[in-house]
């Protein structure tokens, strides 16, 4: 069994008769009956021949779209299709694809389907499968993360049960109560641990924005729970202690926190939600080291084999005493061709993993790495300036992204749309005073290119032949991601989160490849 989503129009213009009639519907306006059409290449030609103004790759797409809902998607599969209500259709496909030449040329291509569920909010999907649902195409297939199964999962119990690689676990903390009812049940020495990824999914959150931030405290605080480390610290697969904070003292006097044994962090004045040292994966990662009254020839041996530039000097207690280099080596060989580790041992930076990164990147850059210590002063990672690099490309590509959008768009509409239609599209959606103040595509919002384009001779204008519903949609859908980059996170953005964005970029560039 194989799940598929099976697009409406991104308007929704299929919808009703989709539902209605027990139908999963691909569009293709002219493209003639595919029942007798068996190879690839034969579906290619009918495209080609249909669409004589589009270019290869575009050809291309279409073409793996229809030989997917004309052959791969067999009786027995999901099917998956997004209202326009914002909530999902899920139903299983029962019979083979059918042409019915009677209908609207939009709803001529066809695949029966019986509808199981026709009002799944989007809350029941966890937020990696609901991410898969983002995507250009019409057709295509949900194939990451065990997605068929946890479909037909959500049919029988409305629950997404997450990844099949996640913690099972952690799966099951499906909400604050359920998280609370999972900590009050532990003892004092088995505290419930779980990663800051599985901690977030409780609250159907994949980064730490601001406004999440500041909902999962409050909810932790009517709760009467703590995490330590922080929450806010550290990277999406660092493991923090979920731990009662609440509760009154024993017969002892004592609270469950001092009876598990863990130490909590106090609070400090610093923004809950920064770029932190601990954000960096490499800052969580315990790097190999040598330690005190080793021998220099075990440190060069460690430091060819993994080809590493330096090392830390630790103590019996994991606390930093220095570093050995290549650098410190060849001082110390330089006045003492017998030298040993103690005497090729530099002083080394150390970076606190609640440190502001900002504060560090000068001194990262201007030695190449920085060591990190935990709470406890020991040390818990190495941050390198490739680990930086690694880190701000992450970073910028958002935007990046929506920048090339936007200029494409500035750059079509300004040679393509006069002025004054400009100004009509957004004349409900801008104030007169801002009305006045525009004189050219730039002037306008990212939101008010909807509104320009929805407009039938203004897209005419454009000469493009793309589906202007779909276009559209995925606009909007661009929209909202550029508004979600506005929000501070210190979390790195996925591919499925950047699907939006890639895919509407390069769709701009198949369209107006010489902008």
């Amino acid at each position: 069994m194989r799940a598929w989503v099976v697009r409406a129009g991104r308007e929704g213009e299929r919808e009703k008769t989709a539902l209605d009639g027990g139908l999963a519907i691909a569009g293709w306006t002219g493209l003639d009956d595919l029942t007798d059409v068996e190879s690839r290449e034969d579906i290619r030609a009918l495209v080609e021949a249909v669409y004589p103004g589009e270019g290869a790759r575009v050809i291309s797409n279409w073409t793996g779209q229809l030989l997917r809902f004309r052959h791969e998607i067999q009786v027995g599969d999901l099917v998956v299709l997004p209202l326009t209500s914002w909530d999902l259709a899920i139903g299983r496909v029962t019979g083979a694809y059918a042409y019915r030449a009677d209908a609207p040329d939009s709803m001529r291509h066809v695949r029966p389907v019986e509808w199981l569920v026709r009002d799944v909010p989007r809350e029941a999907f966890r937020q990696d499968l609901l991410d898969s649902l983002g995507s250009l195409l019409t057709v295509f297939e949900l194939s990451r993360y065990n997605g068929a199964e946890r479909i037909a999962e959500i049919v029988a119990t409305g629950t997404d049960p997450g990844r099949p690689d996640a913690d099972r676990f952690a799966a099951a903390l499906t909400s604050p109560s359920k998280l609370y009812e999972a900590v009050s049940k532990r003892g004092p020495g088995t505290p419930l641990k779980i990663s800051i990824r599985d901690f977030l999914a409780v609250w159907n959150a994949p980064r730490r924005y601001s406004a999440v931030v500041d909902q999962i405290e409050q909810d932790l605080s009517l709760l009467g729970l703590t995490t330590t480390p922080p929450f806010t610290e550290g990277s999406l697969d660092s493991e923090i202690a979920v731990l009662p904070l609440g509760d009154e003292p024993d017969r002892e006097r004592t609270s469950a926190i001092t009876r598990s044994g863990i130490q909590v962090e106090e609070e400090t004045e610093q923004q809950p939600v920064a770029y932190l040292v601990s954000n960096l994966d490499a800052a969580n990662r315990l790097p190999e080291s040598v330690r005190v009254g080793d021998n220099l020839r075990s440190a060069m041996t460690l430091m060819i084999l993994r080809k590493y530039a330096q090392l830390p000097v630790l103590d019996e207690d994991g606390r930093l005493r220095g570093v050995v280099s290549w650098e410190s080596i060849g001082r110390a060989r330089m006045s003492n061709p017998s030298a040993e580790l103690a005497e090729a041992t530099a002083k080394a930076r150390e970076a606190d993993r609640s440190d502001d990164l900002l504060d560090w990147i000068g001194q990262i850059y201007q030695t190449g790495y920085v060591f990190v210590r935990d709470h406890d002063l020991k040390v818990c990672g190495l941050v390198t300036a490739a680990d930086l690099a690694v880190q701000f490309r992450t970073r910028v590509r958002p935007f990046v992204l929506i920048e090339e959008i936007e200029q494409r768009l500035r750059r079509v509409v300004d040679a393509h749309i006069p002025l004054e239609a400009i100004k009509d599209a957004v004349k409900g959606v801008v104030s007169a005073r801002r009305l006045d103040s525009i004189r050219s595509a730039a002037d306008i919002s990212f939101g008010a290119y909807k509104h320009l384009l929805k407009n039938e001779e203004n897209w005419r204008r454009l000469g493009w032949t793309a589906d202007r519903d779909l276009f559209l949609s995925w606009l909007e859908e661009c929209r909202h991601f550029r508004n979600s980059l506005m929000h501070f996170s210190p979390d790195p953005l996925t591919d499925d989160q950047l699907a939006p964005a890639q895919g509407m970029l390069d769709l701009l560039r198949s369209l107006d490849p010489h902008s």
